[in-house]
């Protein structure tokens, strides 16, 4: 056992010199010396013999070195500060058994320790990660605005089925109904990426990609809008002639200001319902709904329509009875609903005839006056259906028509 202490504090006294433990930076006080006593003892406690006790002392401190002079201290050498910080430097001495059972002294740690050190490390994260999981509440999956069944009974009611192609452009204001055949026709328009010759084809605009002349057409048409224009003498109701005024000319107010009143909406394409000849006044219905304009100019809606007629010379019974008796327009016999002489007001030096009819034809209302011998001097459609021309419209102004007024013209939106 003597031998074992001796040899035991030879080793001790060479890794003290050798890690200049002799001259600790900081002294050590009465409690870590008797601390470093102890696990010290508890080391060789598993020795077969009397557990040893190290008696070991340190020198007094280092004294502290004076700051130096700038100068001198940026010509220093960096080896020097690095062997001055490792003369500084206190080691602790680590007494362990090797593989065969014999007390060694090193200057780090065991490895068994550092493994064990870096495990518990590693499993206080991993708790603290699945704490911090369970704490936080998992997100909830966001609910569908609408469920299936919702979805599936707006779309059967409320949305609007696919449309022809033709219709589809015309409604977007790409072009008139015919025009927009022609494009088609051409090959100009392209169908969910493949070129579409049929008019006829079904399409919804908000699924489908349609392109025109290699411009993309807007998922949102534009919205329907309907408007009473009361019609002035020198206008025409096709659009596109040049060397003529277009009624439509008329709306370039409201076609200017309506970026500025819907705002990432497509301006629609206006066209009228039926058409009044170039020195005919009065009453005239522009919209962008062609099923509206369908349904109003088609024969079958049977709309009365109500003219005013100026007359050049005078009127007798023969003639209202030779209008009432009615003519050929077209290859058709139209007669009128009602032939009536109104009577002469002060203002007015000219007779007038009240007509009302209900085909609809081109210039039907001249030509019955025309076979009855008479020549009109200005001819005013007041009335459509159950809707009169507003008396405070001026002329070459235009008003939006209400549901009430739609109603009145035999619409049902």
């Amino acid at each position: 056992m003597a031998a074992l202490m001796a040899a035991v504090a030879a080793a001790a006294s060479t890794v003290f010199a050798t890690l200049h433990l002799t001259k600790p930076a900081i002294p050590l006080t009465r409690t870590t010396h008797r601390h470093l006593r102890t696990i010290i003892a508890s080391s060789l406690s598993s020795a077969p013999s009397t557990t040893p006790e190290f008696n070991i002392t340190f020198a007094p401190p280092k004294p502290k070195l004076k700051p130096k002079p700038a100068s001198e201290s940026a010509t220093e050498t960096p080896g020097h500060d690095s062997a001055s910080e490792l003369d500084d430097q206190l080691y602790i001495p680590w007494i362990v058994r090797d593989e065969n059972g014999n007390l060694t002294l090193q200057s780090t740690p065991p490895a068994r320790l550092l493994h064990a050190m870096g495990n518990a490390e590693t499993k206080k994260k991993k708790k603290k990660k699945e704490k911090d999981s369970k704490a936080k509440p998992a997100s909830p999956t966001a609910e569908p605005k609408f469920s299936k069944a919702a979805r599936r009974f707006y779309n059967e009611n409320f949305r609007d089925p696919p449309q022809r192609l033709s219709k589809v452009l015309a409604a977007a204001g790409v072009a008139s109904r015919r025009n927009s055949e022609e494009l088609i026709f051409g090959g100009k328009v392209t169908v969910n990426g493949s070129v579409c010759n049929t008019p006829q084809t079904r399409v919804d605009p908000v699924r489908d990609v349609i392109y025109v002349n290699g411009n993309r057409l807007p998922k949102k048409l534009p919205p329907k809008v309907y408007f009473a224009l009361n019609k002035p003498k020198g206008y025409i109701c096709s659009a596109g002639e040049k060397e003529t005024k277009s009624v439509l000319s008329l709306f370039n107010d409201f076609m200017n200001s309506w970026d500025k009143r819907n705002p990432g909406l497509p301006k629609p394409r206006l066209f009228t319902v039926g058409r009044l000849d170039v020195a005919t006044t009065g009453l005239l219905i522009v919209t962008n709904d062609g099923d509206f304009a369908q349904k109003l100019s088609h024969p079958s809606s049977k709309l009365s329509k109500e003219y005013i007629a100026t007359i050049d010379g005078s009127v007798n019974k023969r003639h209202l009875i030779t209008i009432s008796e009615g003519t050929v327009v077209e290859g058709v016999q139209c007669a009128p609903d009602i032939v009536e002489l109104l009577p002469p007001q002060p203002d007015l030096s000219r007779p007038r005839i009240r007509i009302v009819v209900h085909e609809g034809r081109n210039h039907e209302v001249r030509e019955l006056v025309k076979n009855a011998g008479l020549e009109i001097h200005a001819l005013k459609r007041i009335r459509i259906g159950g809707f009169r021309l507003p008396s405070d419209l001026g002329i070459g102004k235009h008003v939006e028509l209400k549901q009430a007024n739609l109603r009145a013209l035999g619409w049902k939106s």
